[in-house]
C-alpha cells in the first residue's frame, strides 16, 4: 500500500467536467497537509487529450485508462475497471468529484473491492496524523467529521464547490501519462446506454454554470422573474432560484439552488430577494463572488456575500441592466 492520492476526475463524452479542477484542488491541500505523492486517473476510451490537460496541474502522475467498452459510460464498465486498476495500484486514498455520474458507479466499485466510502464532503482536517473527512447533516444544520476505520484504498467524494477549481496549482512542466489498458470482459456491461436523460428542454445544469442570477420571495411574483432573466441574458449567465420559488413552480426544479436543489460553485452569483436560509447556502456558498441584494440589512445572506447591496432589488435590477448592457456594447 502506497501513500498515494489519486484523483479520479471525471469526462463524458471526451469533455471533462470542470467540477474535476475542484477535486484537484482538494487533492493538493491534502497532499501538502499528509506529505503524501498526489496522482490522477482519467477513465473512458480515446482521452489522450484529457489525460494531457490534467497533467499540466501539480500532480506526479496521470493515468488515462483505457478501454473502447468504457464508452459510452455505463457503471458497470467504469466500476470493472476502475476496480482492476485500483487493486493493482493500490493508492491511500482516492478522491472523486461527487457528481451525478460518479454516485452512480460508486457504490458499486466499493461494494465490490469490500470497502466504503465517505460521500459528499465539504472539507478535510489532518490531526495527529489522522485523516478527517468532513460532512454536512440534517441540511447543512450540523457538520460532522469522518474518519475511515477499514482497510485502504479509501474513497471520498466532494460538493461541488467545496474547493475551488481555479485555485488548482498548475505543474511547472507537465506530469507524465501513462496509458494502462484494460480488458473488460463480455457479459460486464448489462445494460444499453440512451442519450442523457432531460428533464425538458429547458432543463440545466446549473453546476456548470459561470454566471448565476437567483431569486428568492423578494421577487413578489412570477411575473417579475423575467426581470431577472433579462439580467441573467446580459451577463451570459443561468436563472436560478430558491425553494419557495420552485415549490410555486414558477420556475422549475431543475433550476433549484440548495440543500434539496443542485449545488453550485459559479464565478459570480447574483441573490436577488434572498434571504440565506441555511439550506440555500449550502448550495452556493462555494460560489467565487457573491452578490447579494435584499432590502433586510439584517438578512442571513449578507453574511456570506462578498458584494451586499442593501435595497428594493426593483429600483436596482433595471439600471444595472441598461449598465450591463452598455459596458458590452
Amino acid at each position: 500500500m502506497s501513500d498515494t492520492i489519486l484523483v479520479a476526475v471525471e469526462q463524458r463524452e471526451g469533455k471533462l467536467n470542470r467540477v474535476s479542477w475542484e477535486t484537484i484542488t482538494a487533492g493538493q491541500a491534502i497532499a501538502a497537509a499528509t506529505g503524501w505523492t498526489l496522482e490522477a486517473a482519467v477513465v473512458g476510451s480515446g482521452i489522450a487529450s484529457i489525460a494531457a490537460e490534467v497533467a499540466a496541474k501539480k500532480v506526479a502522475k496521470v493515468y488515462a485508462i483505457e478501454s473502447p467498452k468504457l464508452e459510452p459510460y455505463t457503471p458497470d464498465a467504469f466500476a470493472d475497471a476502475l476496480k482492476q486498476f485500483l487493486t493493482a495500484k493500490q493508492p491511500k486514498l482516492v478522491l472523486m468529484p461527487h457528481t451525478y455520474q460518479v454516485r452512480d458507479f460508486v457504490p458499486k466499485l466499493v461494494t465490490a473491492m469490500g470497502r466504503t466510502a465517505i460521500s459528499d464532503c465539504i472539507g478535510f482536517k489532518h490531526e495527529g496524523g489522522k485523516l478527517l473527512f468532513t460532512r454536512q447533516m440534517f441540511q447543512g444544520k450540523l457538520s460532522a467529521d469522518v474518519s475511515f476505520t477499514g482497510d485502504a484504498p479509501w474513497f471520498a467524494t466532494f460538493q461541488n464547490g467545496a474547493f475551488r477549481g481555479d485555485q488548482a496549482e498548475d505543474a511547472a512542466s507537465p506530469a507524465p501519462v501513462e496509458t494502462v489498458n484494460v480488458e473488460i470482459a463480455d457479459g460486464v456491461v448489462r445494460n444499453r446506454p440512451q442519450p442523457a436523460f432531460k428533464e425538458a428542454k429547458q432543463a440545466v445544469d446549473l453546476t456548470q454554470a459561470a454566471v448565476i442570477v437567483s431569486v428568492g420571495r423578494g421577487i413578489k411574483e412570477q411575473k417579475n422573474i423575467e426581470l431577472a432573466k433579462q439580467l441573467a441574458d446580459a451577463l451570459g449567465g443561468e436563472i436560478a432560484a430558491s425553494r419557495p420559488i420552485c415549490d410555486s413552480g414558477w420556475l422549475p426544479m431543475d433550476r433549484q439552488v440548495g440543500s434539496s436543489g443542485q449545488t453550485v460553485a459559479p464565478k459570480l452569483y447574483l441573490a436577488l430577494g434572498i434571504s440565506g436560509a441555511i439550506q440555500h447556502i449550502v448550495g452556493m456558498k462555494g460560489s467565487k463572488a457573491i452578490i447579494a441584494v435584499n432590502k433586510d440589512s439584517e438578512a442571513p445572506i449578507f453574511e456570506i456575500a462578498d458584494y451586499a447591496v442593501v435595497g428594493n432589488l426593483f429600483d436596482i435590477i433595471p439600471p444595472l441592466i441598461e449598465e450591463v448592457k452598455k459596458a458590452k456594447s
